[in-house]
């Protein structure tokens, strides 16, 4: 049958299986618009800004594992959508943004609303098409899809002139075709296996590989055979029960004292789905010092890229799992267990419970329903949310991990919710809130159940930690005197406000807020007043070794 190439687009999107769009409209996607009216069959999500568009996308895909979509029109609305493709490119999150443009009359004459987007996202996307003739649009579309899921994951763009959208083109509809994973190498496997066997005090380090190829159970498996405790990179918080005896926490510049020992003192470094960033491998001439390296990544230029691995296997990590697991030896490791068990018991004493934030957030933990959504977005709370606040289970986390996008998690928690259909927990510093509270008007607007928990120091926290570590106290530009009232703002955006000051109890407010929103399928915004000097501890110095952390301020 023939379609306008609008209408192609709707009906691909439909193949894919896509529920829900994100986005905002202008001139050049009108018939796109008009084309997703006309058939009524997919959700769409009207956002405040289009960066709030590529946020709920990403929060989107994080929580179900599926492709989140997100559209905007050309030019600025393109533009806007760049801080939320490149967010998601550095978290390997995959993302299909559609955006128009001019019509190919009005292409390369500085046209208004023109911008060459194509250009723009060389970088910060998997692949991107600019479709001129409409007889490209299907076959891009498809592949778009297949490029975000293939490997490792991460955004796709299409560009759709305007004329093409409503150029005629004779569609036939196709099954989609998933991506099959590649075969593991036996022999690789096997060195990792007699690695594994010959060690006596190996760490897993789990990285968010194993949440986007849904391997938690194996590593969960793996570690329980072994008797390996499990440390996680940012990415990977959920990936094993924070509760687990075997869970260790957070590892890197702001990981757990028990992550850090534990490292220290390992022989045996099993690397899964990491690619030794620098807030994880900090000093990386000397992250591995003296011990064996497996890595195992589905990209092969992560291998040996930061830090060189004695073994590598380039595959997935479910796929490398199911074959690894049966052939390790099981083994109690009853002194490797004794040692680290004697490390997290140091660490939970040298944590620093007492400040404000971690007892709000420990409270949210207890009181939020178990299956809700964390997200945190990026500062001083974000790694306090990822100390304090325990989950069961993966695909429950979204923060900004490689690019430390601030303003991410108010778009995030509606892409989580709508993907899960579960409440989000929101984390945020007035810093970041600063940078996409319009969002708030989009949360209220839809109705959906949140609590945003507004970590208010009056700094930008983490900036200010820097400064009185590196740069003797000199506090630049760091304090945010603003006369803002954020119960107010948020009030007036449709949302409810709340105030917890300092000498208000946690949990009588927080309970309050958690039974509006769930009660009122709202989101409900508390201020939470902590001090300026809380500082997230521990802290190891960019390009340190582990030996050096820090468990209290010089």
């Amino acid at each position: 049958m023939k379609l306008k190439g609008a209408d192609i687009l709707i009906n691909c999107l439909l193949e894919q299986g896509v529920d829900t769009i994100f986005g905002y409209p202008g001139g050049a996607v009108l018939d796109i618009y008009d084309a997703l009216y006309r058939n009524g069959k997919i959700n769409h999500v009207l956002t405040a800004h289009e960066q709030g568009a590529a946020h709920a996308a990403d929060g989107y895909a994080r929580v179900t594992g599926k492709t989140g979509v997100c559209f905007a029109t050309s030019g600025p609305g393109a533009t806007n959508l760049v801080t939320g493709i490149a967010t998601a490119y550095m978290d390997s999150i995959p993302v299909v943004a559609v955006t128009g443009n001019v019509g190919i009359n009005f292409l390369g004459r500085d046209s208004f609303q023109e911008v060459d987007t194509t250009g723009i996202t060389i970088p910060i996307t998997k692949h991107n098409f600019i479709i001129k003739d409409v007889k490209d649009l299907a076959p891009a579309i498809r592949r778009a899809f297949h490029i975000a899921n293939t490997g490792r994951k991460g955004p796709v763009l299409i560009d759709i002139l305007k004329n093409v959208q409503t150029d005629m083109c004779e569609y036939t509809p196709l099954t989609p075709v998933y991506p099959e994973p590649k075969p593991v190498s036996e022999a690789q496997v096997a060195k990792a296996v007699a690695a594994i066997n010959a060690s006596e005090r190996p760490i897993i380090m789990a990285g968010g590989g194993c949440i986007s190829s849904g391997a938690s159970k194996l590593v969960l498996e793996l570690a329980r055979k072994i008797n390996a405790p499990v440390s996680y990179t940012l990415m990977a918080k959920g990936v094993v029960p924070d509760d687990d005896p075997l869970c260790l926490g957070l590892i890197g510049m702001h990981g757990t004292v028990a992550s850090a020992h534990t490292l220290m003192d390992a022989d045996l470094i099993i690397t899964l789905g990491s690619r030794f960033s620098d807030r994880v491998a900090l000093d990386r001439d000397k992250f591995a010092s003296g011990k064996t390296v497996i890595q195992v990544d589905i990209d092969n230029a992560e291998l040996d890229k930061n830090v060189t691995s004695d073994i590598h296997v380039m595959a997935d990590i479910n796929e490398t799992l199911k074959t690894m697991v049966p052939l390790v030896e099981a083994s109690d490791r009853k002194a490797w267990m004794k040692k680290v068990e004697g490390y997290k018991k140091t660490s939970k004493t040298l944590m620093n419970y007492s400040i404000r934030a971690a007892k709000i957030l420990q409270a949210a933990n207890r009181i939020a329903p178990k299956d809700a959504n964390l997200i945190a977005d990026v500062g001083q709370h974000q790694m306090w949310a990822a100390q304090f606040y325990a989950l069961e289970e993966p695909r429950k986390f979204c923060t900004s991990g490689g690019l430390g996008t601030m303003g991410y998690s108010i778009g995030a928690s509606i892409g989580a919710a709508f993907g899960s259909g579960k409440m989000s927990v929101c984390v945020i510093g007035d810093g970041c809130l600063g940078m996409n509270m319009n969002e708030l008007m989009t949360a209220a607007t839809q109705g959906v159940p949140m609590v945003v928990l507004l970590i208010n120091n009056g700094v930008l926290g983490m900036v200010r930690q820097w400064q009185k570590i590196f740069y003797g106290n000199r506090f630049s530009q760091t304090t945010l005197i603003r006369k803002a009232d954020y119960c107010a703002i948020a009030e007036g955006m449709g949302a409810k406000g709340m105030k917890l000051g300092l000498g208000d109890d946690i949990d009588t407010v927080l309970k309050a807020a958690f039974a509006y929103a769930l009660g009122n399928c709202a989101p409900v915004l508390v201020d939470c007043e902590i001090s300026p000097d809380d500082n997230v501890l521990p802290m190891i110095k960019p390009g340190m070794t582990y030996d050096t952390q820090m468990t209290e301020m010089n």
